[in-house]
């Protein structure tokens, strides 16, 4: 079938005589071994391309024309990757949702750049154990640890670009894959290395630490929706706002006491240096996004650094965002009612939130097939906590898999079925209990709030 499918994307493209770019076909197709959705997505940027739904052998088949080169990415719910397509290619894909990042393979035309993207991904991911121990090394030994996990990427690039004919553009984002991944952690050094040295302050770093922000492009378009891009960006504002605050400011001021100061800084200096119109918004959202998410307290402060952030932006969207975001933490403060959201049992039947918190004292905790490799802990602790408050009802929720994977991970790490429920619309549940980390908990007491925002290995 998938050679069929690339047969039919290959006549298409002989049958268009012309070369207008109307007529210039992309393919992307394949399969999706244990699907979670019926449907495959593609966007470009944050911009809705066109979905695609799968056959009875979940198989699909995007025909495109007229696109532009670039990166897009494919989302596959809960799941998406990047996708970077340019005129000619004719992609296939094979994945697991199980294993959804390891497991995708891509092969035809165009698959070179994205095999690459894929590998860096999974490279990175692998090397944060490594890292994580780095950062207790001395500045020098740190930046030399860093110069080797960086060369073996970057000849690997090397290889790929000799071996294939690759256009300045796809070259361009493939050192942006090993670039941005390599700084977010040279930009981290400081302060993790205060932590894991359990230090007063953070360590004096010589000019050269930070020379690579010379050659830094704050204003790279191609980047805009480029996740380690727009990571480093983050970290990097971050830093320097705290750098030129714990240089100027007075003690009263400083951002380890005043996140509304800190993050003003943070605002004014992207509102500085970047340019590019959808990167601003992008960083402007982030950090209101940030802000919000730590002071999670509403105030006049917040209410007013939200004036700031309006009166920069220009993206309604982002500003909407960060509007419903303040009110639903507005609504999940202490003594309010939980809100009204449906969940659903073992038994396929749907019950709200209230009605399993009527009565007890409840802690809901989340947890997700996405990140597998923590249930297995989360159950550790749950059980630990059940012993220790005997009192409490600990009612898990499963987010971002399908109910046919949610029961079998019941099953595999051996859960109370009778506390464990399905969040069906994910975006909903995510957006109305603000779940922003896979630690997050809520504590309630008979339908009434005590701490939405409460962690399960610190706060209990």
């Amino acid at each position: 079938m998938i050679r069929l499918l690339l047969g039919l994307s290959l006549l298409s493209i002989l049958a268009c005589s012309t070369k207008s770019k109307e007529c210039q076909t992309v393919f992307f197709g394949g399969e999706i071994v244990n699907p979670t959705s019926d449907y495959v997505v593609l966007y470009k940027n944050d911009s809705y391309i066109d979905s695609v739904k799968l056959d009875k052998g979940n198989r699909f088949a995007f025909n495109l024309q007229g696109i532009d080169e670039g990166l897009y990415h494919f989302d596959h719910s809960p799941e998406l990757q990047y996708l970077y397509l340019q005129e000619g290619d004719s992609i296939l894909i094979r994945l697991n949702t199980k294993e959804f990042d390891e497991s995708l393979v891509f092969s035809g035309q165009g698959s070179e750049i994205n095999n690459f993207l894929i590998e860096m991904f999974l490279a990175h991911e692998d090397e944060k154990p490594l890292i994580y121990e780095y950062y207790g090394l001395k500045p020098n030994e740190f930046v030399m640890k860093m110069d080797s996990l960086k060369a073996v990427k970057t000849n690997h690039l090397i290889d790929l670009s000799t071996d294939n004919q690759l256009s300045e553009k796809v070259i361009s984002v493939a050192k942006a894959s090993i670039e941005y991944e390599d700084l977010i952690h040279r930009e981290k050094y400081p302060f993790k290395h205060k932590w894991k040295k359990g230090a007063n302050k953070i360590p004096e770093l010589s000019n050269s630490f930070y020379e690579y922000r010379k050659s830094i492009d704050f204003n790279d378009a191609n980047l805009t929706y480029f996740k380690p891009y727009i990571d480093f960006l983050k970290y990097h504002f971050g830093n320097v706002a705290y750098e030129t605050c714990m240089k100027n400011c007075t003690a009263q001021e400083k951002p380890t006491f005043d996140y509304l100061h800190f993050n003003r800084h943070t605002l004014k200096l992207v509102d500085s240096i970047v340019q590019e119109n959808d990167l601003r918004d992008i960083l402007f959202r982030n950090i209101a996004m940030e802000y919000l998410l730590k002071e999670h307290t509403p105030s006049k402060q917040c209410e007013s650094f939200i004036r700031k952030f309006q009166s920069l932006s220009t993206n309604d969207k982002h500003e909407e965002e960060i509007l419903q975001l303040y009110g639903n933490i507005k609504k999940l403060q202490s003594k309010n009612n939980l809100p009204e959201l449906f969940v659903t049992n073992s038994d396929g039947q749907k019950i709200s939130l209230k009605d399993i918190s009527r009565k007890k004292n409840a802690v809901f905790y989340f947890w997700s097939a996405v990140q597998k490799s923590d249930i297995k802990h989360t159950v550790k602790r749950v059980s630990k906590l059940q012993k220790k408050y005997p009192d409490h009802k600990f009612v898990g929720i499963g987010l971002k898999t399908s109910s046919k994977q949610w029961m079998e991970l019941i099953e595999e790490y051996g859960m109370q079925k009778e506390n464990q429920f399905y969040a069906e619309n994910f975006k909903e549940i995510q957006t109305k209990l603000v779940i922003d980390n896979r630690y997050k908990c809520i504590i309630s007491k008979d339908t009434l709030v005590v701490d939405a925002f409460a962690n399960l290995y610190t706060s209990l």
